[in-house]
């Protein structure tokens, strides 16, 4: 990691200890009653002591499940679409007002017709994840491979590389920081979905353990899972920020 990423790093932690110092701060002067707003101290302490509990890791492991398996059907069908519709007139033409129509659209609205149709297991929350991730990587590697200069791929084809040749080839590799940049945005955007989709319908995962804390008032246990998927997204944003820095080793204007 160079310097300035790790400037950036640091810079970015103080924010986040400001947060947390105001939080302490409204607590410490009795702005908000510790009844609703407990401490950082206790939250953190509670959230350290619930990472032993078998019993919280495995709703922590549903989450993950459901996330990951909507974010990879997401990506395998993403990908391919915007490669497609980049590169094919005809595709193109169809993708482009479906995509101009559905993407507007608020996914979570979906929500209760797919528990109507899926049930309240898995498959609603996988699929709710698919309508709000697909897009973001959609679009950017349709963006991304409609930017790529033409020059390559006519070297290519004249150079006798098949059309398939040149997607895979030429077309592929250049759309990757693209399709990098989408993953990252859908990856947050999964975590929020999935999260949302527990709180609403579900018995277990971290958005249910979050509305069990409501309904009996138990203030520590509510923040316990904000943190948990919180913690979640950071990781999975900074692995994949690694993989960027390590698949793009050779790109211009990437670190």
């Amino acid at each position: 990691m160079s310097a300035l990423s790790r400037s950036e790093g640091l810079i970015g932690i103080v924010p986040i200890l400001a947060l947390l110092l105001l939080w302490q701060a409204a607590v410490s002067t009795g702005m908000a009653p510790p009844a609703l707003l407990p401490s950082p101290l206790a939250v953190l302490a509670r959230f350290a002591q619930n990472m032993a509990d078998p019993a919280f890791l495995a709703h922590a492991g549903i989450t993950l499940y459901r996330l990951f398996a909507g974010f990879l059907i997401a990506l395998a069908l993403g990908v391919p679409l915007g490669l497609l519709g980049a590169t094919n007139r005809g595709v193109g033409a169809v993708l482009k007002p479906l995509v101009r129509v559905l993407a507007p659209v608020p996914k979570i609205a979906l929500y209760p017709a797919l528990i109507l149709s899926l049930g309240f297991g898995d498959a609603s929350k996988i699929v709710l994840v698919v309508a709000d991730a697909l897009f973001p990587i959609l679009l950017a590697t349709y963006q991304g491979a409609a930017m790529v200069e033409p020059k390559l791929v006519w070297s290519a084809r004249a150079a006798g590389t098949s059309r398939g040749g040149t997607l895979f080839k030429v077309i592929l590799p250049a759309t990757l920081p693209s399709i990098l940049t989408g993953s990252r945005i859908a990856l947050v955007v999964a975590c929020i979905v999935v999260f949302l989709a527990e709180m609403i319908t579900s018995t277990d995962g971290l958005g249910y353990v979050l509305v069990r804390a409501v309904r009996n008032f138990q203030t520590v246990e509510m923040f316990v899972p904000l943190i948990a998927i919180s913690v979640i997204g950071l990781a999975l944003n900074g692995a994949l920020a690694l993989a960027r820095r390590r698949l793009l080793a050779g790109f211009p204007d990437e670190d």
